[in-house]
């Protein structure tokens, strides 16, 4: 997935290297992880919608969903976690329901609780793209980062730091 022509080579230096910038190291660190966050985004978006049929915003609704054990999330929650309105999610759920990934329910002894959880076709879907979906996120940062930093970040969530040495 590596193909040199779709990677120039002629990027700016990555800005946690060197210092002799203006920015304090934490700066330019946070600035890394933001251009590191942008080019996973931007690469994942096409993957996404060619893989899955969702937008990059579904997506990540159907990836917090399946982070869970069992069952789902109040809608609310959802919201929380992902930063959105509530307005613009449940636009969203719409959207995924009617695709048949998610389901909604009411949550028992709350009348205004609504509970969003994946379905069987949602969880087959996400684990037949999981890999090529995994190797569109290695490539986009490898633009950014190199594999010490990628293991450092890793190493920041406490569930990935585990799995790093699986691969």
């Amino acid at each position: 997935m590596s193909d040199p022509e779709e990677h120039p080579t002629d990027l700016p230096e990555c800005p946690s290297h060197g210092g002799g910038g203006l920015l304090p190291a934490e700066l330019r660190a946070w600035m890394l992880l933001l251009a590191a966050t942008g080019a996973v985004e931007q690469r994942l978006r096409a993957v996404v919608k060619d893989r899955l049929d969702v937008s990059h915003d579904e997506f990540l609704v159907l990836c917090l969903l399946a982070e869970q054990p069992e069952g789902g999330l109040r809608m609310t929650r959802v919201a929380e976690l992902l930063g959105r309105p509530k307005t613009r999610l449940t636009y969203q759920i719409a959207c995924l329901q009617h695709a048949g990934l998610v389901t909604r329910r009411s949550v028992c002894g709350d009348k205004r609780g609504v509970e969003v959880a994946l379905t069987d076709k949602a969880r087959h879907l996400l684990s037949e793209a999981s890999a090529p979906l995994a190797e569109t996120v290695t490539a986009a940062l490898a633009r950014f980062m190199g594999p010490d930093q990628c293991a450092a970040m890793r190493g920041l969530v406490p569930d990935l730091a585990a799995d790093s040495g699986k691969e």
